[in-house]
Protein backbone atom coordinates (compact mmCIF):
# COMPACT_ATOMS: atom_id res chain seq x y z
CA UNK A 1 0.00 0.00 0.00
CA UNK A 2 1.61 3.66 -1.02
CA UNK A 3 2.80 5.59 2.32
CA UNK A 4 0.13 8.48 2.03
CA UNK A 5 1.04 12.47 1.52
CA UNK A 6 1.62 14.15 5.09
CA UNK A 7 -1.08 16.47 5.61
CA UNK A 8 -0.60 19.87 4.30
CA UNK A 9 -1.73 21.45 7.39
CA UNK A 10 1.49 20.62 9.12
CA UNK A 11 3.01 24.00 8.66
CA UNK A 12 -0.26 25.30 10.10
CA UNK A 13 -0.21 22.98 12.80
CA UNK A 14 3.68 23.63 13.73
CA UNK A 15 3.65 27.57 13.74
CA UNK A 16 1.08 26.80 16.46
CA UNK A 17 2.86 24.11 18.20
CA UNK A 18 6.35 26.47 18.46
CA UNK A 19 4.20 28.95 19.89
CA UNK A 20 4.42 28.03 24.29
CA UNK A 21 0.73 29.08 25.48
CA UNK A 22 0.76 27.04 28.42
CA UNK A 23 -1.66 28.49 30.63
CA UNK A 24 0.14 30.02 33.48
CA UNK A 25 1.68 32.57 30.06
CA UNK A 26 -0.15 34.92 27.77
CA UNK A 27 -1.68 33.63 24.49
CA UNK A 28 -1.77 36.91 22.66
CA UNK A 29 1.14 35.85 20.15
CA UNK A 30 -1.21 32.70 19.07
CA UNK A 31 -3.88 35.09 18.76
CA UNK A 32 -2.16 37.39 16.59
CA UNK A 33 -0.86 34.88 14.50
CA UNK A 34 -4.54 33.53 14.03
CA UNK A 35 -5.77 37.47 13.50
CA UNK A 36 -3.07 38.19 10.93
CA UNK A 37 -4.29 35.54 8.72
CA UNK A 38 -7.85 36.04 9.21
CA UNK A 39 -7.28 39.70 8.11
CA UNK A 40 -5.39 38.52 5.41
CA UNK A 41 -8.44 37.02 4.10
CA UNK A 42 -10.60 40.04 4.30
CA UNK A 43 -12.17 38.46 7.00
CA UNK A 44 -13.54 40.57 10.65
CA UNK A 45 -12.39 38.29 14.32
CA UNK A 46 -13.13 39.75 17.38
CA UNK A 47 -11.22 38.99 20.26
CA UNK A 48 -12.83 38.85 23.61
CA UNK A 49 -9.97 39.50 26.56
CA UNK A 50 -9.58 38.43 29.71
CA UNK A 51 -10.23 41.77 32.45
CA UNK A 52 -6.82 42.36 32.71
CA UNK A 53 -5.95 42.29 28.98
CA UNK A 54 -3.32 39.22 29.14
CA UNK A 55 -5.33 36.42 27.49
CA UNK A 56 -8.03 36.64 25.24
CA UNK A 57 -10.80 34.42 23.21
CA UNK A 58 -11.00 34.76 19.35
CA UNK A 59 -14.12 34.61 18.08
CA UNK A 60 -14.93 34.45 14.00
CA UNK A 61 -18.32 34.67 12.15
CA UNK A 62 -18.17 33.60 8.55
CA UNK A 63 -21.35 34.70 6.98
CA UNK A 64 -24.00 32.78 4.86
CA UNK A 65 -24.09 33.41 1.17
CA UNK A 66 -26.98 35.87 1.94
CA UNK A 67 -25.41 37.90 4.47
CA UNK A 68 -26.95 36.21 7.79
CA UNK A 69 -24.65 35.46 10.86
CA UNK A 70 -27.40 33.76 12.95
CA UNK A 71 -27.46 30.11 13.52
CA UNK A 72 -25.10 28.27 11.88
CA UNK A 73 -21.95 25.67 13.20
CA UNK A 74 -19.30 26.87 15.81
CA UNK A 75 -15.98 24.81 15.78
CA UNK A 76 -14.13 25.20 19.12
CA UNK A 77 -10.98 24.58 20.22
CA UNK A 78 -8.25 26.04 23.18
CA UNK A 79 -5.28 27.98 22.35
CA UNK A 80 -3.74 26.86 26.06
CA UNK A 81 -1.74 24.00 26.84
CA UNK A 82 -0.64 22.05 29.52
CA UNK A 83 2.96 22.81 31.47
CA UNK A 84 6.14 20.48 29.95
CA UNK A 85 7.70 21.14 33.54
CA UNK A 86 9.28 17.96 35.60
CA UNK A 87 8.57 15.45 32.50
CA UNK A 88 11.45 13.75 30.58
CA UNK A 89 10.90 14.48 26.56
CA UNK A 90 12.69 12.80 23.87
CA UNK A 91 12.53 16.36 21.64
CA UNK A 92 11.65 20.03 22.79
CA UNK A 93 7.97 19.88 23.16
CA UNK A 94 7.87 23.14 21.68
CA UNK A 95 9.95 22.11 18.32
CA UNK A 96 7.72 19.92 16.51
CA UNK A 97 9.32 16.62 15.12
CA UNK A 98 8.44 13.79 12.77
CA UNK A 99 8.88 10.55 13.39
CA UNK A 100 7.61 7.56 12.60
CA UNK A 101 4.52 8.43 11.33
CA UNK A 102 3.96 10.82 14.43
CA UNK A 103 3.93 14.44 15.12
CA UNK A 104 5.73 15.42 18.17
CA UNK A 105 5.20 18.22 20.46
CA UNK A 106 3.06 19.93 23.07
CA UNK A 107 -0.27 20.37 22.52
CA UNK A 108 -0.10 18.61 18.75
CA UNK A 109 -2.60 16.20 20.40
CA UNK A 110 -4.20 18.80 22.53
CA UNK A 111 -5.51 20.62 20.80
CA UNK A 112 -3.82 22.70 18.11
CA UNK A 113 -3.63 20.34 15.06
CA UNK A 114 -7.73 20.92 15.10
CA UNK A 115 -7.41 24.04 15.46
CA UNK A 116 -4.01 24.08 12.79
CA UNK A 117 -6.59 22.08 10.08
CA UNK A 118 -9.13 24.94 10.18
CA UNK A 119 -6.92 27.90 10.03
CA UNK A 120 -5.28 25.77 6.62
CA UNK A 121 -8.48 25.27 5.29
CA UNK A 122 -9.84 29.02 6.60
CA UNK A 123 -9.21 30.11 2.68
CA UNK A 124 -11.75 27.43 1.70
CA UNK A 125 -14.28 28.40 4.30
CA UNK A 126 -13.59 32.20 3.36
CA UNK A 127 -14.44 31.39 -0.49
CA UNK A 128 -17.35 29.26 -0.02
CA UNK A 129 -21.06 30.51 -0.57
CA UNK A 130 -22.30 28.88 2.53
CA UNK A 131 -25.72 28.18 3.31
CA UNK A 132 -25.70 28.86 7.01
CA UNK A 133 -22.77 30.51 8.97
CA UNK A 134 -19.44 28.92 10.32
CA UNK A 135 -18.45 30.40 13.65
CA UNK A 136 -15.08 30.18 14.87
CA UNK A 137 -14.35 29.72 18.78
CA UNK A 138 -10.80 29.85 19.70
CA UNK A 139 -10.55 30.03 23.94
CA UNK A 140 -7.99 30.74 26.68
CA UNK A 141 -7.35 28.67 29.62
CA UNK A 142 -9.55 25.68 28.86
CA UNK A 143 -7.02 23.73 30.66
CA UNK A 144 -7.28 25.63 34.31
CA UNK A 145 -11.03 25.59 34.46
CA UNK A 146 -12.47 26.35 31.03
CA UNK A 147 -12.34 29.69 31.86
CA UNK A 148 -12.38 31.24 28.14
CA UNK A 149 -14.85 28.79 27.13
CA UNK A 150 -17.20 30.44 29.77
CA UNK A 151 -17.03 33.37 27.83
CA UNK A 152 -17.35 32.72 24.26
CA UNK A 153 -20.26 30.01 24.96
CA UNK A 154 -22.04 33.19 26.91
CA UNK A 155 -21.16 35.35 24.15
CA UNK A 156 -22.64 33.03 21.32
CA UNK A 157 -25.39 31.92 23.27
CA UNK A 158 -26.93 35.77 23.73
CA UNK A 159 -26.68 36.67 20.29
CA UNK A 160 -30.59 37.22 18.66
CA UNK A 161 -30.13 34.22 16.67
CA UNK A 162 -27.44 31.65 18.66
CA UNK A 163 -25.37 28.96 16.80
CA UNK A 164 -27.64 26.24 15.35
CA UNK A 165 -24.87 23.45 16.51
CA UNK A 166 -21.46 23.49 18.10
CA UNK A 167 -18.48 20.70 17.66
CA UNK A 168 -15.30 20.58 20.24
CA UNK A 169 -12.30 19.67 18.45
CA UNK A 170 -10.99 17.66 21.49
CA UNK A 171 -8.85 14.65 21.05
CA UNK A 172 -11.52 11.98 20.66
CA UNK A 173 -9.90 10.04 17.76
CA UNK A 174 -12.17 11.52 14.92
CA UNK A 175 -15.03 9.47 17.20
CA UNK A 176 -18.14 11.74 17.66
CA UNK A 177 -19.18 12.09 21.42
CA UNK A 178 -22.05 13.26 22.96
CA UNK A 179 -21.58 13.19 26.82
CA UNK A 180 -19.07 13.63 29.19
CA UNK A 181 -18.27 14.18 32.72
CA UNK A 182 -18.27 17.28 34.52
CA UNK A 183 -14.76 18.28 36.01
CA UNK A 184 -15.00 20.49 39.63
CA UNK A 185 -11.84 21.85 41.27
CA UNK A 186 -11.75 22.80 45.25
CA UNK A 187 -9.67 24.09 47.12
CA UNK A 188 -9.36 23.95 51.04
CA UNK A 189 -7.02 26.05 52.96
CA UNK A 190 -6.40 25.16 56.76
CA UNK A 191 -5.06 27.65 58.84
CA UNK A 192 -3.99 26.92 62.72
CA UNK A 193 -1.53 28.31 64.89
CA UNK A 194 2.17 27.59 64.39
CA UNK A 195 4.74 26.41 67.90
CA UNK A 196 7.44 24.73 68.61
CA UNK A 197 7.21 21.20 68.03
CA UNK A 198 8.09 20.22 71.30
CA UNK A 199 5.09 22.75 72.31
CA UNK A 200 2.45 20.54 70.30
CA UNK A 201 -0.47 21.67 73.04
CA UNK A 202 0.35 25.53 71.81
CA UNK A 203 0.00 25.37 68.17
CA UNK A 204 -2.95 23.92 66.02
CA UNK A 205 -1.52 21.41 63.47
CA UNK A 206 -3.14 22.91 59.93
CA UNK A 207 -1.78 19.50 57.95
CA UNK A 208 -2.77 16.98 60.52
CA UNK A 209 -6.37 18.41 60.04
CA UNK A 210 -6.12 18.41 56.08
CA UNK A 211 -4.91 14.84 56.53
CA UNK A 212 -8.44 14.18 57.71
CA UNK A 213 -10.03 16.50 55.05
CA UNK A 214 -8.62 14.06 52.71
CA UNK A 215 -9.37 11.27 54.13
CA UNK A 216 -12.87 12.21 53.90
CA UNK A 217 -12.67 13.22 49.89
CA UNK A 218 -11.46 9.51 49.47
CA UNK A 219 -14.31 8.59 51.73
CA UNK A 220 -16.34 10.69 49.22
CA UNK A 221 -15.10 8.70 45.91
CA UNK A 222 -14.59 5.15 47.81
CA UNK A 223 -18.69 5.91 48.51
CA UNK A 224 -19.53 6.53 44.72
CA UNK A 225 -17.59 3.48 43.31
CA UNK A 226 -19.05 1.54 45.90
CA UNK A 227 -22.63 2.69 45.89
CA UNK A 228 -23.02 4.74 42.43
CA UNK A 229 -24.93 6.25 40.77
CA UNK A 230 -23.31 4.12 37.48
CA UNK A 231 -23.28 4.88 33.77
CA UNK A 232 -21.65 1.92 31.80
CA UNK A 233 -20.70 4.23 29.07
CA UNK A 234 -17.71 5.32 30.46
CA UNK A 235 -14.78 3.44 30.90
CA UNK A 236 -14.70 4.36 34.73
CA UNK A 237 -18.45 4.49 35.38
CA UNK A 238 -18.87 6.29 38.31
CA UNK A 239 -18.41 9.49 40.09
CA UNK A 240 -14.23 10.22 41.14
CA UNK A 241 -12.52 12.28 43.21
CA UNK A 242 -8.92 12.66 44.39
CA UNK A 243 -6.78 15.15 46.47
CA UNK A 244 -4.08 15.97 43.66
CA UNK A 245 -2.39 19.01 45.21
CA UNK A 246 -0.93 19.14 49.36
CA UNK A 247 1.38 22.43 50.51
CA UNK A 248 2.10 23.19 53.83
CA UNK A 249 4.73 23.11 56.88
CA UNK A 250 7.99 25.43 56.98
CA UNK A 251 10.13 22.87 59.16
CA UNK A 252 10.10 19.77 60.80
CA UNK A 253 10.51 21.34 64.30
CA UNK A 254 7.57 23.54 63.57
CA UNK A 255 3.78 23.48 64.11
CA UNK A 256 2.30 24.73 60.59
CA UNK A 257 -0.52 26.67 60.95
CA UNK A 258 -1.32 26.33 57.05
CA UNK A 259 -2.02 24.01 54.51
CA UNK A 260 -4.31 23.74 51.04
CA UNK A 261 -5.54 21.17 49.71
CA UNK A 262 -6.80 21.18 46.14
CA UNK A 263 -9.25 17.80 44.81
CA UNK A 264 -10.59 17.45 41.61
CA UNK A 265 -13.93 15.29 41.34
CA UNK A 266 -15.43 14.03 37.51
CA UNK A 267 -19.48 13.42 37.98
CA UNK A 268 -21.70 11.66 36.08
CA UNK A 269 -24.48 12.91 34.55
CA UNK A 270 -26.81 11.54 37.50
CA UNK A 271 -24.47 13.09 40.15
CA UNK A 272 -24.90 16.38 41.20
CA UNK A 273 -21.64 17.75 41.59
CA UNK A 274 -23.69 20.46 43.98
CA UNK A 275 -24.12 17.29 46.41
CA UNK A 276 -20.26 16.92 46.61
CA UNK A 277 -19.39 20.51 46.87
CA UNK A 278 -21.78 20.77 50.04
CA UNK A 279 -20.45 17.40 51.46
CA UNK A 280 -16.58 18.73 51.48
CA UNK A 281 -18.12 22.24 53.02
CA UNK A 282 -19.82 20.10 55.84
CA UNK A 283 -16.87 18.17 56.76
CA UNK A 284 -14.55 21.01 56.59
CA UNK A 285 -17.50 23.29 58.93
CA UNK A 286 -16.92 19.98 61.39
CA UNK A 287 -13.01 20.24 60.97
CA UNK A 288 -12.69 23.69 61.89
CA UNK A 289 -15.28 23.27 64.76
CA UNK A 290 -12.69 20.98 65.99
CA UNK A 291 -9.93 23.38 65.38
CA UNK A 292 -11.19 26.57 66.87
CA UNK A 293 -12.09 24.62 70.67
CA UNK A 294 -7.89 24.18 70.05
CA UNK A 295 -7.54 27.97 69.19
CA UNK A 296 -10.89 30.35 68.80
CA UNK A 297 -8.55 31.96 65.54
CA UNK A 298 -8.05 28.54 63.42
CA UNK A 299 -10.34 28.10 60.33
CA UNK A 300 -10.86 26.41 57.43
CA UNK A 301 -11.91 28.06 53.80
CA UNK A 302 -13.19 26.28 51.04
CA UNK A 303 -13.09 27.85 47.64
CA UNK A 304 -14.62 26.17 44.30
CA UNK A 305 -11.91 27.29 41.84
CA UNK A 306 -13.50 25.71 38.45
CA UNK A 307 -16.90 24.11 37.57
CA UNK A 308 -17.04 22.93 33.84
CA UNK A 309 -20.56 21.33 33.17
CA UNK A 310 -21.51 17.78 32.25
CA UNK A 311 -22.50 17.35 28.85
CA UNK A 312 -24.90 14.71 28.66
CA UNK A 313 -26.01 15.18 24.85
CA UNK A 314 -27.84 12.40 22.71
CA UNK A 315 -26.63 10.54 19.72
CA UNK A 316 -29.78 11.85 17.63
CA UNK A 317 -28.95 15.14 18.33
CA UNK A 318 -28.09 17.36 15.49
CA UNK A 319 -24.52 18.18 16.67
CA UNK A 320 -24.07 14.30 16.86
CA UNK A 321 -25.76 13.67 13.44
CA UNK A 322 -23.93 16.42 11.73
CA UNK A 323 -20.34 15.37 13.14
CA UNK A 324 -21.09 11.99 11.82
CA UNK A 325 -22.25 13.11 8.64
CA UNK A 326 -19.33 14.52 7.78
CA UNK A 327 -16.71 11.80 8.80
CA UNK A 328 -16.84 11.54 12.02
CA UNK A 329 -17.02 7.76 13.58
CA UNK A 330 -20.49 7.63 15.55
CA UNK A 331 -20.08 6.34 18.53
CA UNK A 332 -21.99 5.40 22.08
CA UNK A 333 -18.87 5.87 24.27
CA UNK A 334 -18.87 8.86 26.83
CA UNK A 335 -15.46 10.31 28.03
CA UNK A 336 -14.24 10.90 31.94
CA UNK A 337 -12.48 14.44 30.94
CA UNK A 338 -14.46 17.66 30.99
CA UNK A 339 -14.37 19.98 28.07
CA UNK A 340 -15.81 23.35 26.50
CA UNK A 341 -18.63 21.09 25.21
CA UNK A 342 -20.71 21.41 28.14
CA UNK A 343 -20.98 24.92 28.80
CA UNK A 344 -22.29 25.05 24.80
CA UNK A 345 -24.85 22.99 25.56
CA UNK A 346 -25.42 24.75 28.54
CA UNK A 347 -26.04 27.84 26.71
CA UNK A 348 -28.65 26.76 24.40
CA UNK A 349 -26.16 25.56 21.71
CA UNK A 350 -26.49 21.30 20.81
CA UNK A 351 -22.84 20.23 21.09
CA UNK A 352 -20.62 17.11 20.33
CA UNK A 353 -17.32 16.66 20.44
CA UNK A 354 -14.87 15.05 17.77
CA UNK A 355 -11.20 15.85 16.95
CA UNK A 356 -8.33 14.42 15.80
CA UNK A 357 -5.49 12.78 18.20
CA UNK A 358 -6.05 10.37 21.58
CA UNK A 359 -6.70 11.80 25.31
CA UNK A 360 -4.08 8.99 25.82
CA UNK A 361 -1.50 11.15 24.60
CA UNK A 362 -2.51 14.16 26.08
CA UNK A 363 -0.39 15.83 28.74
CA UNK A 364 1.92 13.35 28.81
CA UNK A 365 5.80 13.57 28.08
CA UNK A 366 6.21 13.24 23.92
CA UNK A 367 2.71 14.32 23.20
CA UNK A 368 2.08 13.05 19.50
CA UNK A 369 -0.56 12.69 17.22
CA UNK A 370 -0.66 10.26 14.45
CA UNK A 371 -0.21 11.73 11.09
CA UNK A 372 -3.41 9.62 9.83
CA UNK A 373 -5.56 11.81 12.71
CA UNK A 374 -4.49 14.78 10.94
CA UNK A 375 -5.46 13.72 7.42
CA UNK A 376 -8.57 12.28 8.67
CA UNK A 377 -9.27 16.01 10.09
CA UNK A 378 -8.78 17.43 7.23
CA UNK A 379 -10.99 15.19 5.38
CA UNK A 380 -13.82 16.37 8.08
CA UNK A 381 -13.24 19.78 7.49
CA UNK A 382 -13.50 19.73 3.84
CA UNK A 383 -16.63 17.66 4.19
CA UNK A 384 -18.03 20.39 6.45
CA UNK A 385 -17.38 23.09 3.64
CA UNK A 386 -19.14 20.67 1.32
CA UNK A 387 -21.95 20.39 2.85
CA UNK A 388 -22.45 23.96 4.11
CA UNK A 389 -21.93 25.18 0.12
CA UNK A 390 -25.13 26.03 -1.61
CA UNK A 391 -23.60 24.47 -4.57
CA UNK A 392 -22.94 21.45 -2.43
CA UNK A 393 -19.59 20.76 -4.49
Amino acid sequence: MPTPPPPTSLPWIERLVALDTTSRYSNLALIALLEQEMRRLGLTPERLPNADGSKANLVLTLPAADGSVGGGVVLSGHTDVVPVDGQDWTSDPFVPEIRDGRLYGRGTADMKSFIGVIMHRLPRLAEASLAEPVHLAFSYDEEVGCIGGAQIAAALGARPEPPRICIVGEPSSMRVIAAHKSANVVELIFSGRSAHSSLTSDGVNAIEYAAKAITAIRDIADSRRADGPFDSAYRVPWTTAGVNLVSGGIASNTVPDRCRVVCDFRTIAGDDPAVIVSEIRRRARDLEARMRSESPEASVEVNVLAQVPSLDGDVDGPAYRFAAEIGGSPSTDKVTYGTEAGQFAAAGIDTAVCGPGDIAQAHAADEYIELDQILACEGFIDELVRRLSRSGS
